[in-house]
């Protein structure tokens, strides 16, 4: 059979059909019953049951997972990446108290890879299934020379929703209230490209590296799934904040959150902060991970960098009431998640402070 013009100078438009036929099946795992259409429309529809709220408010967000692509170009693995990039999302919306609806991706290769694809495709609905999240649709693109061989990149569109009077947007932020923090399980999806620096180029050392700290590979060890927070965080508004018709009357126990990503402590937090008010860290209240340790003892970063760049730990904060704070760490460690009281609100300027 004659090869087609257009995949001769390298996109394959059957191909690219042929990988997406297990798309049906994988999204039907992502189901909702909101969702509309077909797989394969111009666009994803979503019916959103306006009745079950009084004033909805969407909450969108965009992301990529940068430079871990690298880690996993060189392990050839690719299910965890999808993962990464819905769990990140959906994270970036919950700090708003908004429950994830649907999602949205976009992979753009140079050369379409099935088996590449499908890893991807399905982290994706791995992911979305875990958060109550329809993947409605996406789109694939195949850009010949524009990518080295063997890679690609991604993104994801995530859309929520929360009740307007219910969304957390910090303004009931005091000082004297606890900061808590919820432990992540490595650098999630930022600082991989200082970390790459400083582990494969300062120190020599290779994905397929064995160190003394992990059970596996550094390479393993460096596509550690970014954790979702997003369900929990539905629980703890649902069990520690009560909303009264009088906004004086409300009482919530958490009052701002903040995804530690790319920023860090410094540049994350504050995001949420009154103007008058600043963060106090205190840095030997956690447990910080062998990774960090490793990176920070291998290299001459400033502590201030240090956590600018990396989550050293933790993966999201909660800003909570100080009367409320030891009930919401009891209902974390019922739910097995892992968390401190790391810091405290004091009188400031809106900024982060280490000590």
């Amino acid at each position: 059979m004659k090869k087609k013009a257009y995949a001769l100078a390298g996109v394959d438009i059957d191909l690219g059909n042929r990988v997406k036929s297990r798309l049906p099946q994988l999204l039907a795992s992502t189901h909702r019953p909101e969702v509309m259409g077909k797989v394969g429309g111009f666009g994803g529809l979503f019916a959103l049951k306006t009745s079950q709220y009084q004033n909805p408010v969407l909450v969108s967000s965009v992301d990529g997972v940068g430079t871990k692509l690298k880690i996993a170009f060189a392990v050839k693995r690719h299910d965890t990446i999808g993962q990464d990039l819905v769990n990140h999302c959906v994270n970036d919306i919950a700090v708003l108290g908004a429950e994830p609806l649907f999602f949205l991706d976009y992979i753009g290769t140079g050369k379409l890879e099935p088996d590449v694809f499908n890893q991807i495709i399905e982290g994706f609905a791995k992911a979305c299934s875990e958060n109550h999240c329809a993947l409605i649709g996406g789109e694939t693109a195949q850009m010949p020379g524009f990518y080295q061989p063997g890679e690609y990149d991604v993104s994801g569109t995530i859309v929520g929703v929360v009740e307007k009077s219910r969304i957390i947007d910090g303004t009931h932020i005091r000082p004297g209230d606890a900061v808590i923090g919820l432990a992540s399980n490595g650098l999630h999806t930022n600082g991989y490209s200082l970390a790459r620096k400083i582990l494969f180029e300062d120190m020599g050392l290779k994905p397929s590296s064995r160190v003394a700290e992990f059970k596996r590979t550094l390479g393993e060890e460096l596509l550690n799934v970014h954790v979702s927070y997003g369900m929990l965080v539905q629980k703890l508004l649902k069990k520690h904040n009560r909303y009264a018709p009088n906004k004086k009357e409300s009482r919530l126990g958490i009052r701002g959150i903040a995804h530690i990503t790319g920023g860090g402590f410094i540049d994350n937090i504050p995001r949420v902060l009154p103007k008058q008010c600043d963060v106090v860290i205190r840095k030997d209240s956690w447990d910080v991970l062998p990774i960090f340790k490793l990176l920070v003892e291998n290299s001459r970063l400033d502590e201030t960098e240090t956590y600018q760049v990396f989550n050293m730990g933790i993966g999201m904060t909660l800003i909570a009431a100080a009367d409320s704070a030891d009930a919401i760490l009891k209902t974390l460690r019922a739910e097995k998640q892992q968390a401190w009281i790391i810091g405290e609100v004091v009188k400031g300027t809106g900024r982060t402070q280490l000590a």
